[in-house]
């Protein structure tokens, strides 16, 4: 069990994609009391009903009233929030700028930049309040280096970590000097793979990519890592660890 994260609470958006689902036991593992989140009810119920310590809650994350209202709700039954890992994303891509179409655009907007809009703003005083307060999100290398068929997904995502900085930016003045404890900030990757991705394509090397497992240890490690270290900061994670990030 976490010393960092005994007895801590924890949210997990988008908690059933193979990513969220490693996030989560990782989570319960380690002590923390984990609000995991996500649209799809059947889903939800399996998880949460996997862990003790794990509390399930179903929420349109694009609907800001919705997200309030689970904030208050995670509150009254968990209490104050100490984290929040925003796993919501998706993929869309297209044929050159010209074939980035606008249902594209709607989708990966809504689903990557809007949940994470909606989220951060509604737990951000219990981040800032909170003596190991993290939010962090999974941004792809794409975001830095985008390709004309992906550009859609390359500019949201770009977006997506614009906003996470500078809730980092909001810790840093509310907080500063020798009073720093919380945290927001991005995790980058190539991709992520699962053993259900494995499974499906067994031919396939995925190289370079991430697994979700690697991602799960990441997000634990940070609550003990100094605030002032990770804030603000995009911490790539290789096949094997978190780079960058202090030992």
């Amino acid at each position: 069990m976490s010393q960092e994260l005994s007895g801590r609470t924890v949210v997990v958006a988008g908690s059933t994609s193979a990513a969220g689902a490693a996030v989560v036991r990782t989570l319960s593992e380690a002590g923390a009391r984990v609000a995991a989140v996500d649209i799809l009810e059947d889903r939800v119920q399996e998880l949460s009903g996997s862990y003790d310590n794990v509390t399930g809650y179903v929420c349109n994350l694009a609907d800001l009233q919705a997200v309030e209202d689970l904030a208050a709700s995670v509150r009254n039954d968990l209490g104050p929030v100490d984290g929040l890992i925003h796993l919501v994303g998706g993929w869309r891509g297209g044929t050159g700028i010209a074939g980035q179409t606008d249902e594209d655009w709607d989708f990966l907007h809504t689903s990557v930049l809007t949940t994470l809009r909606n989220t951060s703003r509604a737990f951000y005083q219990d981040l800032a309040a909170s003596p190991v307060g993290r939010l962090a999100i999974v941004s792809a290398q794409s975001a830095s280096s985008p390709t004309a068929d992906g550009a859609a997904y390359a500019a949201v995502k770009s977006a997506a970590e614009a906003w996470t900085l500078a809730v980092a930016d909001g810790f840093r003045h509310l907080q500063g000097g020798n009073e720093s404890r919380s945290a927001a900030l991005v995790f980058v990757v190539k991709a992520l793979v699962d053993d259900r991705m494995r499974a499906a394509q067994p031919e396939r090397k995925f190289p370079d990519f991430t697994d979700v497992s690697v991602l799960a240890d990441a997000v634990q490690r940070i609550f003990g890592l100094e605030a002032e270290r990770i804030n603000g900061q995009r911490l790539p994670l290789t096949a094997g660890h978190l780079v960058g990030a202090p030992s």
